[in-house]
């Protein structure tokens, strides 16, 4: 739970700042008093890939005393923008695959999603249910079992690449489809294909880039060059847009290294997982999955992890 401050107008404990919710002053003599009195992020410059919640989010990192910059990075797509998830199904129905293989929770959802716009909607999880089914870590393997598909391989722990090739060594299966969301993993697709299989990726476009990409270009120059302190994210597709931009502009391994030494803050388990297939750690979760709790406990903390992670990369 967040901590209260006592309003300096009124005896009840006003928590405006902290939930969100609205004063009953109507002003905000609260909010500013508890901003003025304590500023955790002491002029850190602080910067968040949010898009539909963009001026929210601005305010609320400076009341909490950063300098926020906000690149919007994502637009919801259209469902017709996935070709490649239609002719694969396509491809499904008739048979022609012996296995697929989940790797993530939303992108099986997201697959679910935009099949079941074009055909019925039991379709995909029956087309499931004849087939071997291998699910790479909890996530996916929760979404099935809410699709009722049993899932003949659960990877192991740590769920990377490697397990799932060492779980997959023996089966006779060589007709395999990758659901792939977002991020493409060359090793695994190359450890398969090493076996004499033939394997189709199935890329899922939920999301696509902004259509103004100025300030996460300009987000991506600001990481590059070290001239940022935080970086919350959201949702997992911000990260995956912020390094299709940075590959676009050759700077992915700068971008990377200025991460390492940022104070990275992730919204929740989800985003923290994308965090990781980056090579990347967050440094703070909040309590609670909501944009106020991460930008009051980042705030909170983000002076004392940034001091320590500096000086490890110093």
């Amino acid at each position: 739970m967040w901590r209260t401050h006592s309003c300096v107008q009124r005896s009840h404990s006003c928590e405006r700042l902290l939930c969100s919710q609205e004063c009953e002053h109507g002003t905000h003599e609260c909010v500013r008093y508890a901003t003025l009195k304590l500023m955790p992020f002491a002029g850190l410059r602080v910067l968040s890939f949010e898009s539909r919640r963009a001026t929210e989010i601005a305010e609320l990192i400076r009341r909490q005393g950063g300098d926020p910059f906000v690149a919007p990075s994502m637009r919801e797509a259209p469902i017709e923008n996935n070709p490649e998830a239609f002719a694969f199904a396509e491809r499904l129905f008739r048979g022609e695959f012996e296995m697929m293989i989940l790797l993530t929770g939303v992108g099986t959802r997201a697959l679910d999603k935009i099949l079941s716009s074009r055909y019925p909607p039991q379709a995909f999880a029956d087309a499931l249910r004849k087939i071997a089914v291998v699910a790479r870590g909890p996530k996916p393997l929760a979404v099935l079992r809410e699709m009722q598909v049993p899932v003949t391989i659960p990877v192991p722990e740590p769920n990377t690449w490697r397990e799932l090739l060492a779980a997959t060594a023996t089966r006779p299966e060589r007709k395999i489809a990758i659901q792939e969301y977002g991020k493409s993993n060359p090793e695994l697709l190359a450890g398969l294909r090493a076996r004499g299989a033939e394997v189709t990726a199935v890329r899922v476009y939920q999301w696509d880039l902004p259509e103004d990409t100025a300030p996460l270009r300009e987000a991506v120059r600001l990481i590059a060059e070290g001239q940022a302190d935080v970086a919350m994210f959201t949702t997992s597709i911000q990260l995956t847009h912020l390094f299709r931009i940075a590959a676009e502009t050759g700077s992915q391994e700068a971008v990377h290294n200025g991460l390492r030494r940022m104070v990275i803050a992730s919204i929740g388990p989800t985003t923290t997982e994308a965090l990781e297939e980056f090579g990347l750690q967050s440094d703070i979760i909040p309590s609670h999955p909501k944009m106020g709790f991460l930008v009051k406990e980042t705030a909170d903390q983000a002076a004392a992890l940034l001091e320590r992670k500096r000086a490890a990369h110093a």
